[in-house]
């Protein structure tokens, strides 16, 4: 598979990698917060299977075959251990190679992401396979798809693929949290499409929600957003970009 990345920026510390959501491309999701995150590191930006600038395959798209496309890309770069910042689905991308490729990452941020289907508020995904894709026509998404991808007809074929990895979420048992080895951001909307209970109870599987003045910081951490939706996560670069900044250089 050929696929597409950026390069931006530069340090000598763990380059971070951007991983976008389900139907988005590397403007879309990170088009605000990449030039701030590349200030002080390196950020590999890429764009997963089917997705913007990378073309499809006969593969179908599963969190499991993305996540090994952004190992062999390491290896293709040379690049032994990064951080990993991912949205959506991206985020569970991320969650997939701390849990699978756990050598491979430093630290991760994770945003709207739920470790299994009952962290999503109740019916939020119940008429996803009636979604068609001219549903989607002038959405920021279609727009960013029609000027970059291959094929711009390929459109339908994406959200057909969506549609059958939605119907199937990924999903980890809490267990798998519990023995994450890499210290977790998590970031969630206060209107998000994961319920902010759950949100909380992946921090404290984490090892968050102690009384640090007692006990010290735990290495993981929680940012709810607050007057934040789902798709406008990736606007709040204004406030994310620092609080990543300091904790990837924690």
């Amino acid at each position: 598979m050929t696929m597409y990345y950026e390069s931006h920026g530069a340090g000598t510390g763990r380059p971070l990698v951007l991983i976008h959501g389900a139907l988005s491309g590397i403007a879309t999701s990170f088009g605000t917060i990449l030039p701030l995150l590349a200030k002080n590191r390196r950020v590999i930006a890429v764009e997963l299977q089917a997705h913007a600038r990378t073309p499809d395959t006969d593969r179908p798209l599963t969190v499991e075959n993305f996540s090994a496309d952004v190992v062999t890309l390491l290896d293709h770069l040379g690049v032994d251990t990064v951080d990993v910042f991912g949205w959506s689905m991206g985020a569970a991308v991320g969650l997939c190679l701390g849990t699978d490729h756990a050598h491979r990452v430093g630290r991760l941020v994770l945003a709207s992401v739920s470790y299994d289907n009952a962290g999503l508020h109740p019916g939020v995904l119940d008429g996803i396979q009636h979604l068609q894709p001219e549903h989607l026509n002038g959405s920021e998404f279609h727009e960013e798809y029609l000027r970059t991808a291959p094929d711009p007809a390929a459109w339908p074929t994406l959200v057909h693929k969506i549609k059958h990895l939605d119907a199937d979420p990924p999903q980890w048992p809490p267990a798998a949290i519990r023995a994450l080895a890499a210290p977790t951001l998590l970031v969630v909307a206060d209107s998000d499409i994961v319920r902010p209970e759950h949100a909380v109870e992946m921090f404290r599987l984490l090892g968050g929600g102690v009384v640090g003045d007692l006990a010290g910081l735990p290495a993981c951490r929680l940012a709810i957003l607050p007057g934040t939706t789902h798709t406008t996560v990736p606007h709040r670069a204004a406030w994310l970009a620092p609080m990543i900044d300091e904790f990837l250089d924690a």
